[in-house]
């Protein structure tokens, strides 16, 4: 595990480039920085200052290494490195509230945009006019799109919104791909067709992710449930009702193995039981050898005195890594079948980096499947 703090402000989102070397996060304004690692050391290389309002989502295309960010101001940027600048390019989402998310598509030659507009935004370039256009999926979304995750097949779009559902949909642009080839979620695909729709549960749907087949979908919302569809197993839905409080991220590591982390200040393990159609909580991924035995700085024991009108040392701070909420995680290393590390991005204003089998050495009795 490594941890590095960059800012002091909450990092609202990030996005990392192919090869691991360069980081993009907003630091929770109109702004987005990328820095570069230098050995163990982090060196800002780049400020991307386009948006007026605050920066929602990032996310670096591995192949094109175009960056496209998205925020508060209702526009979105397709960002290209031309020489040792970052040039941005408005896209035309037609939206009239806050853009909340974008992510690129596997084949990167679209990405969506979920929005308080109650629709996505998915987004193509028209060679004719030299610019990004879209086209917009509205039905049966009643409320702000929060999360997003496609499909590999380029195709199939899931996102998750403050109206309780998950949902799976069509995003064929028969502009820019040819016709897709049927999948479990379904054989008919016109742009905007429902492919699946959950049960309502109690709470906004805050993180959303396919699995590396695309055969399964898991999604984390505010009633502390982590939940996941099979589309082999006719589209049933595995629901766990966790003691945590609320979880903000989740991603696929294995085919049967999710990352959740949240207001807990730790990523969580969850495991899919095939044979029984159950998630099983497999465990807390964070074992600090040494943040319960060191000392607290001077400014900490300020924090502490001006919390609690006392200088008792006693739970000053969460024996974790992260000292406030995790609100997104990504895979570094493996891909979401095989992942070797994954990272972790927090309120705190840190990133740290997680390495899957050091964890599994350090919870002997945890079996990642």
């Amino acid at each position: 595990m490594a941890y590095h703090s960059f800012l002091l402000e909450p990092i609202s989102c990030h996005a990392w480039n192919k090869d691991r070397t360069q980081i993009a996060l907003c630091p929770n304004n109109h702004e987005v920085h990328i820095y570069r690692r230098d050995g163990a050391k982090w060196s800002k290389a780049h400020e991307l200052k386009e948006h007026n309002g605050q920066v929602t989502g990032i996310d670096w295309a591995p192949e094109s290494n175009r960056l496209v960010t998205c925020g508060t101001d209702r526009n979105a940027y397709v960002w290209t490195l031309k020489g040792n600048v970052w040039k941005p390019t408005l896209v035309i989402l037609r939206i009239n509230r806050a853009a909340r998310c974008v992510k690129w598509s596997p084949k990167e030659n679209k990405f969506a945009v979920g929005s308080g507009s109650r629709l996505i935004s998915i987004c193509y370039f028209e060679q004719e006019n030299d610019w990004w256009v879209c086209k917009h999926i509205k039905k049966p979304i009643r409320s702000t799109v929060l999360s997003l995750d496609w499909h590999p097949n380029n195709v199939l779009l899931a996102a998750g919104s403050c109206d309780f559902k998950c949902r799976i949909f069509s995003a064929y642009i028969k502009e820019v791909e040819e016709r897709p080839s049927p999948t479990p979620w379904g054989s008919k695909m016109p742009f905007g067709e429902l492919m699946f729709e959950s049960s309502s549960s109690c709470g906004w749907v805050h993180s959303i992710c396919f699995s590396a087949s695309g055969a399964r979908v898991a999604w984390v919302s505010h009633d502390s449930t982590v939940c996941l569809a099979d589309a082999n197993r006719r589209m049933a839905v595995a629901s766990l009702c966790t003691e945590t409080l609320p979880l903000l991220a989740v991603t696929f590591i294995t085919e049967n193995s999710l990352v959740a982390a949240g207001h807990d200040c730790y990523p969580m393990l969850f495991t899919y039981e095939e044979s029984q159609g159950a998630l099983v909580f497999g465990g807390k991924l964070d074992v600090p050898k040494q943040s319960s035995q060191r000392g607290l700085t001077a400014r900490e024991r300020f924090q502490n005195l001006d919390k609690k009108a006392s200088s008792d040392t006693a739970n000053a701070a969460p024996d974790t890594l992260h000292k406030n909420s995790i609100s997104q995680i990504s895979v570094l290393a493996g891909g979401k079948a095989k992942c070797s590390q994954f990272c972790t991005t927090g309120m705190d204003g840190g990133m740290s980096i997680w390495d899957v089998k050091s964890l599994e050495s350090a919870l002997k009795d945890l079996k990642i499947k």
